[in-house]
């Protein structure tokens, strides 16, 4: 059970519920960092009084020391700051909610300081999921996630006493706002109509990747990392109505899930507490009033994210990488309205035939690897 917290990424969607779980179960902050919310960051830092503040605007940091010059709290900015709150000595976890490949090398740093991690941060395991995983077993740290999916897998293999046990991984997508609609008038979708996620409150990136079903075959690398699952045993149901967080399928044909409300509290608070729980942050599940629980096989056809991530998938090595940094370049230009929806596929199918693809790559190769599909989507 984690005591002290380093909290990358505190101003964020899945930052603040977090500060919620961590002052319902009376837990401490050595650090908190973020991007440029400066006032949001003045707030969290007079309410839970970190060792250290870290912004990655070097004038919001600026800022922010002025604003907090009538405390100890230290400021500083930055990916080296980054790298700091991920290894202080005195936290023992580091939850990792930063938004893309900015999480991967301070989760590495705090995986070398045999720190529990509480992943929210999925990049780092797509693009780098060997080498963390490696590294994790070296030093002896701890990968709990975060994502409402793979803390349901986590949950449900608590059951498992032998790993060759499993048959199947099953991961559940809600669809996003665009499930039904046929594939052209999805490639027309505005910016608008994209952040209306039908169950989950997040953050913009996530939510476009919700809408084009990236987010899932994202979720769907991690899983063959953080569980270490050829890709034959995960699969993938659209669930719309996100009650049922994803399954465990037994090789004698039991299939465990996790239910719960959609609320990231609930993952969040187990991935600080396990192995134990504590008493509940999230609202209970009433299953006299919640709707019917259906399900449906993946649209691929419109849905070209989502196969485009499976290929990478089993192309392996750097290819997921080229995938995450092509997919965040593309996401960062729709969201600008600089291009349509429908064109996200586009660079990111583009950006996977151009760019070389390298096999147990070193952390050097994912960041070259990584730069080099951004100038390809984004070009």
């Amino acid at each position: 059970m984690s005591n002290c917290i380093s909290l990358l990424g505190s101003t964020g969607s899945i930052g603040r519920q977090s500060l919620e779980v961590i002052a319902a179960c009376g837990m401490t902050v050595a650090a908190l960092t973020a991007n440029r919310d400066v006032e949001r960051m003045e707030e969290q830092c007079r309410q839970f009084r970190p060792r250290l503040a870290v912004m990655m605007d070097p004038a919001a940091a600026a800022d922010l020391q002025t604003r907090l010059a009538d405390t100890t709290i230290r400021v500083t900015s930055g990916p080296e700051g980054l790298v700091e709150a991920a290894t202080m000595e005195e936290a023992d976890t580091v939850l990792t909610a930063v938004v893309g490949m900015v999480g991967l090398v301070p989760t590495l740093a705090a995986v070398r300081q045999g720190k529990r991690i509480a992943l929210a941060n999925k990049e780092t395991l797509v693009c780098a999921g060997e080498l963390v995983m490696d590294g994790a077993d070296k030093f002896g740290a701890e990968i709990v996630p975060v994502d409402s999916e793979h803390s349901a897998i986590f949950q449900c293999l608590q059951a498992c006493k032998d790993r060759g046990e499993v048959k199947r991984l099953i991961l559940t997508a809600s669809g996003g706002p665009f499930w039904g609609w046929d594939k052209e008038k999805i490639a027309s979708a505005t910016v608008e109509q994209a952040l209306k996620h039908p169950n989950w409150s997040m953050g913009a990136k996530i939510t476009v990747d919700s809408a084009t079903l990236m987010n899932k075959g994202l979720e769907f690398i991690e899983a063959m990392r953080l569980y270490r699952m050829p890709l034959v045993k995960i699969s993938i149901l659209v669930h719309r109505e996100s009650i049922i967080h994803s399954l465990v399928e037994y090789c004698d044909n039991a299939v465990l899930a996790q239910l719960g409300v959609p609320d990231m509290r609930l993952p969040i608070q187990y991935a600080l507490t396990w192995p134990a729980r504590t008493q509940a942050v999230a609202k209970p599940l009433d299953l006299l009033t919640c709707p019917p629980l259906t399900f449906h096989a993946p649209d691929y056809e419109a849905f070209p994210c989502l196969s485009l991530a499976l290929e990478a998938a089993k192309t392996g090595g750097t290819a997921t990488a080229i995938l995450n940094g092509a997919n965040e370049a593309a996401v960062g230009l729709f969201l600008a309205g600089q291009i349509p929806f429908g064109d996200i596929a586009r660079r990111v199918e583009r950006a996977l035939a151009q760019v070389a693809v390298v096999q147990s790559p070193t952390l050097e190769d994912v960041l070259a690897a990584d730069k080099a599909a951004r100038q390809a989507a984004g070009n």
